[in-house]
């Protein structure tokens, strides 16, 4: 099962194109490679690899709340197939947590890799605990300062395509390009004597 087809209810998927966009999603036909409910290893490799991802959760009868939510490359942790999890602070919870999955456990999360302008999109159920042992099993990095664990039950995903990502990189996926040119601009600006030239040419 897609992602749209979990996600909208089926009504809406009868609407046309220009009047909702589940009717446009439902004449999508995705590649099956493209979307499922069981992650394989290539959704498990693209999670694991990011930095940080989008989440948005909405208690009963209440706004959405999107936030961000990063750490070290590795701190999203595969459960198993449909199973995912991180740690946070208790000061990051969003409406999810003593008030939130009870009424409402569903979650949306897009996770980007930015420099080669791809998209994975998830939702699912999620529940949140303080119990130690949990926590630092999804821990293995030594986040500082997390004390709650969140899973999320995976419900459906999909990829997209690349039209409306921005390619941005950063210093590391430059390979310290920017570190290198602040080196040789520190350098080049104070305007020393021949042997400081040279060494600023080294630098490039």
């Amino acid at each position: 099962m897609s992602h749209a087809q979990t996600a909208f209810a089926p009504e809406f998927c009868d609407y046309p194109p220009h009047v909702s966009v589940a009717g446009d999603y439902a004449n999508i036909r995705p590649l099956e490679t493209d979307y499922g409910q069981e992650l394989t290893a290539r959704e498990a490799t693209f999670l694991t690899e990011r930095d940080g991802f989008f989440q948005a959760t909405a208690a009963e009868a209440a706004w959405p709340d999107v936030q961000f939510r990063g750490g070290p490359p590795g701190f999203i942790r595969i459960i198993d197939q449909r199973t995912i999890g991180f740690v946070e602070r208790r000061s990051n919870r969003q409406a999810i947590g003593a008030d939130g999955p009870e009424q409402n456990d569903r979650v949306s999360i897009i996770a980007v890799d930015f420099a080669r302008r791809r998209r994975l999109r998830l939702i699912g159920h999620v529940r949140t605990t303080d119990d130690a042992e949990v926590v630092d099993f999804l821990n293995p990095l030594g986040v500082p300062d997390a004390n709650v664990a969140v899973v999320v039950r995976i419900a459906a995903f999909d990829w997209a395509g690349s039209e409306d990502i921005p390619l941005r990189l950063t210093d590391e996926e430059r390979h310290g390009e920017l570190a290198r040119l602040h080196a040789r601009i520190r350098c080049l600006e104070r305007n020393m004597d021949p042997l400081t030239t040279s060494a600023c040419k080294m630098a490039r």
